[in-house]
């Protein structure tokens, strides 16, 4: 544990608060009324954060005081009050707590003596053993009937309470479970909702290995501490968790704003291992039915898995067979790993090698290690002069007209094992080692391909990636991962997406009906339908595993789901009004009902319902035979999206679901836009909206854009704002910046459509 000592001095500068302790000084920063930084520089005298982009400190207003034993700073909404050994308590501007240090003993989970230990290690048991021995250690009380949420993309239930985390880059193929300390993310922020109604987050942006004890060793306590780096954490109040959301996301940044296209249906596999089994799935595609934007095309596209290469062989023109399926509505995605081929007169390699842009052992040899293409060294993402080279590069795929990169293997993933943590890699404009820039590594790969994919195209890049860190949805989306067929990881993509949605990645998916093993009928349509509002609607399995394109099943099963695929469709327009949204606010689209319905004690621990924006409620079936399922309603008016039927909220019903259906309820007062039915975006001009009204009283706000590039930024779309009221919805064009206005818009309600041809200011009555 840190001990600072006394406190023997404070000075403020600005926004900070310089604050002197006997060994130690610490800088308390003032970012807003709302949010307070706390940095103590041990390895570095400056944050080089990786998440934070520029000064994110607004000019506040703020006191501060020094009483000789305690410093006591308030803004209009927060007081810090800052002990000896840096302890700090945190109040409302009331006086009210809203999170305090423990100051009490630390204490080990008994498990076992240690010959115990020994004897079950002999059977390959692992054998887990508390981390107190962080050089920086920070530990929070934690309450009676505190929840805590948050911490990205970690297995198991939306509260976190009552498990460790370990925040280290980690590629699995083991099952993910709620015990599995690490994935392939690491976000090192979480949000406490006390029994009280105070909520607080707190963001450690430490990109060092870290871990998260979540109150397992004690209910009195929790606390996060790192290998190295410095002592730099964000104190984030908010009224709401909502608030505490958009405060983080303004810290860290927000996901802009997609291309529509991307929002439809992707295909996926590895094995599709040359031009005629792409082929042979867009033409399946179109020849079923299945609507459909994307393919992706795993590792057998390359030359021997070498990057930025196209295997002739297999594909005797490229090109060509890119714009074939272009004309046929499709857009190629290629994976893209980092490890790079040792291999004589290989350009890129050559070039890499020349200009000393990979990383080194501690002796200034290029490190080797290996992937798919066998011994491979490894981009040094974090220098700047190495994302615009990677950039570059990347011309050769949008030279090609493909339309995205999928970056996979980027935690880094090694066939040797792990990088040791002395490999030199670059922060920017110093020289560092693995063991600060491990996490970062997905994160900056992203960072590279977004910038290199925007300077060539002039459009919003389409970048997926497995590994990121704090402020990777400002460059790319991302998926949870190898997962498998099983149900227990159809229930776990509800909290899992909806725990990075609260952690600012909003643009996030599960591969649908589970990458690893043998999926069934049932299980891959319980998870389309599961997952139809997922931001990323991707199916993807591996080589070895049976194909999962539903034609694969039989007719009842492709007739199924075709049918979510088309209801994804119709609902592109909403998901991409949240997502315009999200630019502003940092709300997710996927969302636990603990965001809307704080106070309600039922909805801040559900697992197995979440919300979709404010107004829709989805409710899938996760269980394997299950044939109607319970489905909680806060309170409220609710309609029942399949039948029509309202209901009141503020308990459990029980939802008819056959193997067809997918509980759905809107809110009273809800609009909810639609498309008409498509194979593709782009394939008909999107003229009309449909409207679908549940009657109530409230609002809702629709942008139209061109779905493509940054215009929108600068004023290109048109804001549509309609209002329910009573037995009306009037309709209004609040904002015109975008030439192509709707001919027409259908309102439907009670089972009743009205067609409306002055889309600029009508009112319809319903």
């Amino acid at each position: 544990m840190i001990n600072f000592g006394k406190i023997t001095g404070a000075k403020a500068q600005g926004n900070k608060v310089f604050v002197s302790f006997e060994k130690k000084e610490a800088i308390i920063e003032v970012i807003c009324d709302s949010i307070i930084n706390v940095f103590v520089p041990f390895d570095t005298k400056e944050h080089n954060s990786k998440a934070i982009d520029g000064n994110k400190a607004k000019k506040t207003e703020f006191t501060f005081s020094f009483s000789g034993n305690a410093v006591t700073l308030s803004t209009e909404t927060v007081t810090a009050k800052i002990y000896k050994d840096l302890k700090i308590d945190f109040y409302t501007a009331s006086g009210e707590i809203i999170c305090r240090d423990y100051r009490g003993k630390m204490q080990t989970l008994v498990r076992m003596s240690e010959a115990d230990a020994a004897l079950m290690a002999k059977e390959g048991h692992r054998i887990q053993r508390a981390e107190f021995d962080k050089k920086i250690n920070v530990v929070k009380r934690l309450e009676r009937g505190e929840v805590l949420y948050g911490l990205g993309d970690k297995a198991g239930f939306m509260d976190k309470r009552g498990y460790e985390y370990v925040m280290w880059n980690t590629d699995t193929t083991a099952h993910h479970d709620e015990q599995m300390p690490s994935l392939y993310k690491s976000i090192p922020f979480y949000i406490s909702k006390k029994k009280n109604g105070k909520k607080y987050g707190i963001f450690f942006d430490n990109t060092h290995k870290s871990v998260f004890n979540m109150g397992k060793d004690s209910p009195d306590y929790l606390w996060y501490g790192a290998d190295g780096g410095n002592l730099d954490y964000y104190f984030i109040y908010g009224t709401t968790l909502a608030d505490i959301v958009t405060s983080y996301t303004y810290l860290t940044g927000r996901a802009p704003l997609p291309q529509r296209w991307t929002l439809g249906y992707h295909q996926s596999r590895w094995g599709y291992v040359d031009e005629a089994d792409v082929n042979y799935i867009s033409s399946s595609m179109r020849e079923n039915k299945i609507p459909c934007d994307a393919i992706h095309l795993d590792i057998d596209y390359m030359d021997n898995y070498k990057i930025f290469t196209w295997d002739k062989n297999r594909y005797k023109n490229p090109k060509k067979t890119v714009d074939n399926l272009r004309k046929n509505g499709f857009k190629v995605i290629n994976i893209v790993d980092p490890g790079i081929k040792v291999e004589k007169d290989y350009d890129i390699y050559e070039e890499g090698l020349k200009k000393g842009f990979f990383a080194t052992d501690s002796n200034g040899l290029p490190y080797v290690n290996a992937v798919w293409p066998g011994d491979s060294l490894f981009p040094d993402f974090g220098s700047p002069d190495v994302r615009e080279w990677w950039g570059e590069n990347l011309r050769f795929y949008s030279d090609m007209g493909t339309a995205g990169i999928w970056n996979d293997m980027n935690e880094p993933a090694n066939f040797r094992g792990e990088l040791p943590e002395d490999v030199v890699f670059t922060d920017e404009n110093r020289k560092t080692n693995h063991a600060e820039m491990h996490n970062v590594y997905g994160h900056n790969m992203s960072r590279a391909t977004y910038e290199g994919i925007k300077k060539h195209t002039g459009k919003r890049p389409f970048v997926i990636t497995r590994a990121c860190y704090a402020g990777s949805q400002k460059y790319a989306t991302a998926w949870t991962g190898d997962n498998r067929s099983v149900w227990a990881h159809l229930r776990a993509l509800i909290p899992q997406l909806c725990s990075l949605g609260m952690c600012g990645m909003p643009i996030v998916g599960t591969d649908i009906g589970g990458f690893m093993q043998d999926t069934t009928p049932e299980l891959l349509l319980r998870w389309v339908e599961a997952a139809v509002f997922s931001p990323l609607f991707r199916n993807h399995c591996n080589k070895g595993s049976r194909y999962q394109e539903p034609w694969r099943f039989g007719k009842e099963t492709l007739d199924i789901y075709r049918k979510f695929v088309e209801l994804r469709y119709a609902f592109i327009p909403y998901l991409y009004d949240l997502l315009f949204e999200e630019e502003k606010t940092g709300l997710p689209v996927m969302r636990p009902l603990a965001l809307h319905y704080e106070n309600d004690t039922r909805a801040e621990r559900c697992n197995n319902q979440f919300l979709v924006g404010k107004s829709l409620m989805c409710a899938p079936v996760i269980e394997q035979g299950a044939l109607d399922r319970s489905v909680y309603l806060p309170k409220g008016e609710w309609y029942d999206v399949n039948t029509g039927k309202k209901i009141k909220g503020g308990k459990s019903i029980v939802a008819n679901a056959p193997i067809d259906t997918l509980p759905l309820y809107a809110k009273a007062g809800a609009v909810l836009p639609n498309y008409e039915p498509m194979q593709y975006i782009g394939e008909k001009p999107l003229d009309t909206l449909i409207l679908r009204v549940f009657k109530g009283e409230g609002t809702y706000t629709h942008y139209q854009d061109n779905g493509e590039d940054f215009a929108y930024r600068d004023g290109g779309y048109n804001k549509y704002e309609f209002t329910v009221s009573g037995n009306s919805l009037r309709g209004r064009l609040t904002h015109e910046g975008y030439d192509r206005k709707y001919k027409k818009i259908i309102v439907v309600c009670d089972g009743k459509s009205t067609t409306v041809k002055n889309t600029q200011d009508f009112e319809v009555k319903l």
